[in-house]
């Protein structure tokens, strides 16, 4: 979208983005790695201006939900190391590899669909053919000579009790640990993911963490030894720190959620502010009814505003019956929210272009995205991550005195910058 012609807009503070990675980097010893989340455009707030602040926090890694979401990074001069979080199709592996981009692998059957495509498309030989090795310990038809190019580095999931993506037995384990072993394969990393870390119950927590040491233990008895072990994302990263092992996954922790009842000394600063205007105010009576399928009756004379912005724009119809800040008093979202506006019972006469925050402080009135998610059942980075592109992102001035060129930040394949 190359010019906007109406008030709605998101205020991205890329500081604050900053500061709350170098907080949390500050806080855990210089042996642990930091992953910056920036998957599903850095959670609604940008990936490229996300990264960006991530590096300058002293981030040692990228975490991304795509395999295109990596490729933009890379694009657009990224050079920091990015893992993708879940599988792709076997057929982007070789793409992966010659971006120096780490794949997430669960299972043995997506290396042998892997080792087909290469071998229909002439393997790395060139002519479809391979070495035998008879004394290779290796199932029929894995070959044991690097590909010509550069290799593919895996991180394998482990399923300790979240029930998405992971190998959760022994027997899985064994049929995936000759295709880990290969010379054109680095295993990198193991990695699980925690279901109840934001639960004040932390016994499933400590439960998973048992049970992802216990499974690592298979990889030292098969003779594959990853550089990074990582469980841990923003919820148990900032409760749990020594469960931290090699590495922490950050990603709404970032952008300033995170559990405060449950680690109220972190202080960590949210980064978005949503704002728009109103288009209209009008005065209404008792009886009138507002919005599709007359949602809203007023029960008195009312003064009803209109703000452009409606579920088209992320700003879904669970928000009804939240509030937003008009005048710097609270306005009540009234009536049905259409794909492109919605109306709130202002608290007072107001007229067409007043401000309104929907996420954010006017006068002496807040509402953060935690207690909008609240309201709305939904956790406060469904919010940010759901706000559409017709929604522009204005970004603060980036990082004053530690502005970073773009030769500073931009990729260089050869240099391995996990290692420090």
């Amino acid at each position: 979208m190359s010019a906007v012609y109406r008030d709605t807009r998101a205020d991205v503070d890329t500081a604050a983005i900053r500061r709350n990675l170098s907080k949390i980097r500050r806080r855990f010893p210089a042996s642990v790695r930091l992953m910056a989340v920036v998957k599903a455009n850095g959670y609604g707030h940008g990936a490229i201006e996300s990264a960006e602040a991530a590096l300058a926090a002293g981030a040692d890694m990228l975490g991304v939900a795509l395999l295109e979401e990596a490729v933009e990074l890379r694009e657009r001069g990224i050079r920091l190391p990015i893992l993708v979080l879940a599988p792709v199709p076997p057929r982007y592996a070789e793409l992966a590899a010659a971006l120096d981009i780490r794949l997430t692998v669960t299972e043995a059957d997506w290396f042998r669909q892997r080792e087909e495509l290469r071998r229909s498309l002439g393997g790395p030989g060139g002519d479809g053919t391979r070495k035998s090795d008879p004394n290779a310990a290796f199932p029929q038809g894995i070959g044991t000579e690097p590909p010509n190019g550069p290799p593919l580095r895996v991180h394998v999931k482990l399923d300790t009790g979240l029930g998405r993506i992971g190998l959760r037995s022994l027997e899985e384990w064994e049929r995936i640990v000759p295709w880990l072993k290969r010379e054109d394969v680095v295993t990198e990393g193991l990695f699980t993911h925690f279901a109840t870390a934001g639960w004040a119950d932390a016994s499933f927590v400590k439960l998973q963490y048992q049970r992802f040491l216990s499974m690592t233990e298979w990889a030292r008895s098969s003779g594959i030894h990853p550089a990074l072990l990582h469980c841990c994302g923003s919820a148990s990263a900032l409760r749990f720190p020594e469960m931290a092992l090699d590495m922490i996954r950050i990603g709404a922790a970032a952008y300033g959620f995170y559990p405060s009842a449950l680690a109220p000394q972190w202080e960590l600063e949210p980064a978005m502010t949503l704002r728009s205007a109103l288009i209209q105010a009008k005065r209404v009576s008792a009886g009138d009814t507002i919005g599709y399928d007359r949602a809203y009756t007023a029960r008195g004379e009312e003064w009803i505003g209109t703000v452009p912005i409606g579920y088209a724009d992320g700003w879904s119809q669970i928000m009804q019956g939240g509030e937003v800040l008009v005048g710097g008093r609270r306005a009540e979202i009234v009536g049905r929210i259409g794909m492109d506006q919605l109306t709130v019972r202002l608290p007072a006469p107001c007229r067409a272009g007043d401000p309104v925050v929907l996420i954010g402080s006017q006068g002496g009135e807040k509402i953060s995205c935690a207690e909008a998610a609240s309201r709305a059942g939904i956790v406060p980075q469904e919010i940010t991550a759901s706000l559409t592109g017709r929604v522009p992102r204005n970004y603060e001035p980036e990082f004053g005195s530690e502005a970073l060129t773009k030769e500073e930040y931009a990729w260089k394949p050869k240099q391995d910058v996990l290692r420090r």
